[in-house]
């Protein structure tokens, strides 16, 4: 279940991962199959290539991208999450989530 986005920002995710942008959006989830988890954050792109090259330059397994068409996307969560929101200078989001 995901909470503590709103449309706008969903809608805004949506249009850059179809421009084939690598979009970033975090939210509060929660999942029994991760204890402990409180956030994910969605890595999209509608480029797969692009979204496979980003995930390996990143250490992150490609395989695991969730192919869902028209919005494939890579869930990043546990320590790589802030490590990467942080290089990739998604501030807001580390604020907001309480990450930093």
């Amino acid at each position: 279940m995901a909470f503590g986005i709103n449309r706008e920002e969903l809608n805004q995710w949506k249009a850059a991962v179809l421009r084939g942008e690598i979009a970033f959006l975090t939210h509060y989830w929660i999942d029994p199959r991760f204890p402990g988890i409180t956030t994910v954050t969605k890595v999209g792109c509608s480029d797969l290539p692009r979204l496979r090259r980003w995930c390996e330059q990143n250490g992150l397994p490609p395989q695991y991208i969730h192919n869902r068409r028209p919005f494939p996307h890579f869930d990043l969560l546990g320590p790589k999450q802030p490590e990467i929101l942080r290089r990739e200078g998604k501030w807001e989001q580390l604020e907001r989530f309480r990450m930093l």
